[in-house]
């Protein structure tokens, strides 16, 4: 069974590699800029934008599950086009797909989401992101799309890297008390992604931690976990801030926590806990 990995070269990406060659998956995995470093997995490049370019890539590989862990960020043409394009492909092809989502598809106007509520985004990615869930899903029905929230790993994630330069003051900001979400480790949420992958589930699922915690809340955690000094960790609020998005927003898993071996643990567990 060959797996793809769409932005191999990320963050998760990194670690879904990781655990489908532990598994004993033959993984392939595609880049934008530049290969990852890891040697387990055949590279390609590629970019979304691109409808011949996925084509070539999806025969090429032949691959049975497709993951879809890439990020565009706003940009329009890569995060909402470009994973309709891949689902068709991978419809064309028979290749089961997930895509990762975000919980940046809310408003926060509820707080809490489970995976019956429809999307409310109020920034561009936001957007973006919520076109391609519906693009991929008419598209590609028998795929999964499962939404994210910040997510954690064990020093190499982009919300770690805030915290140590805020604590050793190499660093301006702050880290917002009113800014609430779900975090995830990078660990769990592959695991979780390669099992529903591997599933016949299809729709929309919710792959989040079940600890609702403030950006600053999450800073002093990790702070605590790697020995620095978190009172040196600046707060302010996100309401009095120009930043645009959701204040608190709550991804609800358990529906899809029940039907899953991979436990999703939450920031408390996970930053006292070592993988």
């Amino acid at each position: 069974m060959t797996v793809l990995i769409i932005g191999g070269s990320g963050f998760l990406g990194t670690e879904l590699i990781r655990k489908a060659a532990m598994a004993g998956r033959a993984t392939a995995a595609t880049y934008a800029t530049r290969p990852g470093t890891a040697s387990n997995a055949a590279w390609y490049p590629l970019d979304l934008r691109d409808p011949g370019g996925v084509d070539a890539v999806m025969a090429e590989v032949g691959a049975d599950l497709v993951i879809n862990a890439s990020s565009g960020d706003a940009d329009w043409a890569v995060t909402a086009q470009g994973p309709v394009r891949l689902a068709m492909a991978a419809a064309r092809y028979g290749s089961r797909l997930v895509h990762v989502s975000s919980d940046a598809v809310f408003s926060g106007a509820r707080v809490h989401y489970d995976e019956s509520c429809l999307p409310d985004p109020v920034t561009p990615y936001g957007a973006a992101k919520a076109a391609a869930e519906t693009g991929i899903l008419l598209v590609h029905p028998q795929a999964v799309v499962a939404r994210t929230s910040l997510i954690v790993g064990d020093g190499g994630s982009v919300h770690e890297r805030l915290v140590h330069e805020l604590a050793a003051g190499t660093r301006e900001g702050v880290l917002f008390t009113d800014d609430i979400r779900c975090p995830v480790h990078v660990a769990d949420l592959a695991a979780a992604l390669l099992e529903l992958a591997s599933g016949d589930a299809a729709g929309v699922h919710h792959l989040a931690g079940p600890d609702p915690v403030s950006r600053h809340e999450l800073g002093i955690l990790i702070a605590r976990r790697d020995g620095l000094d978190a009172s040196r960790l600046p707060t302010g609020l996100r309401s009095h801030s120009t930043l645009p998005g959701a204040l608190d927003v709550r991804l609800d898993s358990r529906a899809t926590q029940r039907n899953l071996r991979t436990t999703l643990r939450g920031a408390h567990q996970f930053c006292t806990t070592t993988t």
